[in-house]
């Protein structure tokens, strides 16, 4: 009886753990992003804290928010043609 537990219990917690990492399939660290938009708008010459640079942030938000509706439309419209094609063999 305490070996099917166990097994149902690590069963359950690598289903978890699976289930967890799809969900979070699409997040972008924050950090890593927040990084990457300084260092970008620097590089160009751009002081922190001009309104220069707010703009070149706002429109590097712009571009990841996109970029990742286009990832998402992307895989909606291949779910959609995967459902609705008919499998022939």
């Amino acid at each position: 009886m305490q070996l099917k537990t166990a097994r149902l219990s690590i069963v359950l917690t690598l289903v978890g753990v699976m289930l967890s990492a799809c969900a979070s399939r699409s997040e972008t660290p924050i950090a890593a992003a927040t990084d990457d938009d300084d260092a970008f708008c620097r590089a160009g010459g751009v002081a922190a804290g001009s309104s220069e640079y707010v703009a070149c942030r706002k429109d590097r938000d712009v571009q990841r928010n996109n970029a990742a509706s286009k990832a998402a439309r992307t895989q909606r419209n291949l779910n959609e043609t995967m459902i609705n094609t008919p499998y022939k063999p």
